[in-house]
């Protein structure tokens, strides 16, 4: 079982990027610019390692290798994105790695592009940004090369790939210290740890609460030690959890409502599925049904909440009142977006600045908001 943090490491003493790795300070999967450029590299790293794994790292200065990490980002559909736009597509897969140094709830993004049993050329079937439908890219040294003429795939860095995974094995002096190092971390969030098949070993926490009868879990964190991945992380919503000797189940809700009168939604199952063969795989379904309002109340809290972002536009200064509505405004426009204001989401994104530099309660408000809204999409 390959720790994953050590895995990391090992790459990044390639102080330069080569042909079977990149490193990236963050990925930008929002506008069409950033998913071509990250189709590009994952075209590109495939086409080099036809018979080997390649990788991409996120959240590590490129001339120093300095770990600065990005927000946990648990984007389970990010290979429809592959499916969708690529001839011949890879399966990756995107890993979210806790490193003891990062700042806060900052993590170090993993990206496995796994290698093909039969290796075929990679190449784009549509056109995003400025790659066109039939362009193909490759690997060569530190870039990634459009390539003119035909070209045939080469194994290239098996024997290297191999000695660095094999390099970053997991083994129980790892296990334990990272156990005993969530287990510190976390301490004020009731941390568990649990034993799957004698092989996999879970460390999961929450602050506990009860409700009607049914226990919640909030702030929770859940990590897969023996590869050193944290597997689900929460700022804000409340969760459920239930497990079996065979599988962890973890179903996640968000609370919506207008004028304080609160719902709690279930948005998201995920299921962990761990087998004797030394594997585990991790499915998802999206569960949400979104909340139906009356048009009349949702124009009227259209209106106000666009007069209020208008304000906080123009530097206007707020009422006391406004103050504290401001707080529900990313929960309200995701309401709004729901029911069919589709510029509602725009609205919220051209206060980004302002609800990061407000307060750290009212930005993780927001960025739940997006998440939700990116799960939607891709469902």
């Amino acid at each position: 079982m390959i720790n994953k943090r050590l895995l990391i490491k090992r790459l990044l003493t390639h102080n330069d990027e080569n042909s079977f790795y990149d490193k990236k300070r963050q990925l930008n999967l929002h506008s069409k610019e950033g998913k071509g450029k990250f189709l590009k590299h994952i075209c590109a790293l495939t086409n080099a390692n036809p018979n080997n794994n390649s990788y991409i790292v996120v959240g590590v200065e490129d001339e120093n290798n300095l770990l600065t990490g990005v927000d946990f980002f648990d984007d389970s559909k990010i290979q429809n994105l592959i499916n969708a736009y690529l001839h011949n597509p890879p399966s990756i897969l995107y890993e979210n790695i806790p490193f003891p140094k990062l700042a806060k709830n900052k993590v170090i993004g993993l990206v496995t592009i796994k290698h093909k049993e039969t290796p075929s050329i990679a190449s784009f079937k549509k056109t995003i940004h400025k790659y066109f439908k039939g362009f193909t890219y490759k690997r060569i040294g530190s870039n990634s090369a459009l390539m003119i003429a035909n070209f045939s795939l080469k194994d290239n860095n098996s024997k290297t790939v191999t000695s660095i995974e094999k390099s970053a094995k997991n083994n129980i002096k790892h296990t334990l210290d990272a156990v005993l190092d969530f287990t510190e971390k976390h301490e004020k969030r009731n941390p568990n740890y649990l034993v799957f098949k004698e092989q996999f070993v879970l460390c999961w926490s929450g602050i506990k609460k009860e409700v009607d009868n049914t226990i919640y879990y909030s702030r929770v964190t859940i990590e897969m030690v023996t590869e050193q991945v944290k597997i689900f992380y929460s700022s804000l919503d409340e969760v459920s959890i239930h497990y079996n000797e065979n599988s962890f189940i973890i179903t996640e809700y968000i609370t919506l409502g207008i004028n304080n009168d609160l719902k709690r939604y279930p948005l998201e199952k995920r299921v962990l599925h761990f087998s004797e063969n030394g594997n585990y795989k991790i499915v998802s379904e999206l569960l949400f049904t979104p909340p139906k309002f009356d048009k009349k109340v949702l124009f009227h809290l259209y209106n106000s909440n666009n007069t209020l972002v208008k304000k906080i536009s123009k530097n206007i200064l707020l009422s006391e009142n406004e103050q504290l509505d401001v707080f529900n405004l990313p929960a309200s426009y995701l309401i709004l977006k729901l029911n069919g204001f589709h510029e509602a989401k725009q609205k919220l994104n051209s206060i980004k600045s302002y609800l990061k530099n407000h307060s750290d309660e009212l930005y993780l408000e927001y960025k739940e908001v997006i998440r939700v809204l990116r799960k939607i999409k891709y469902q």
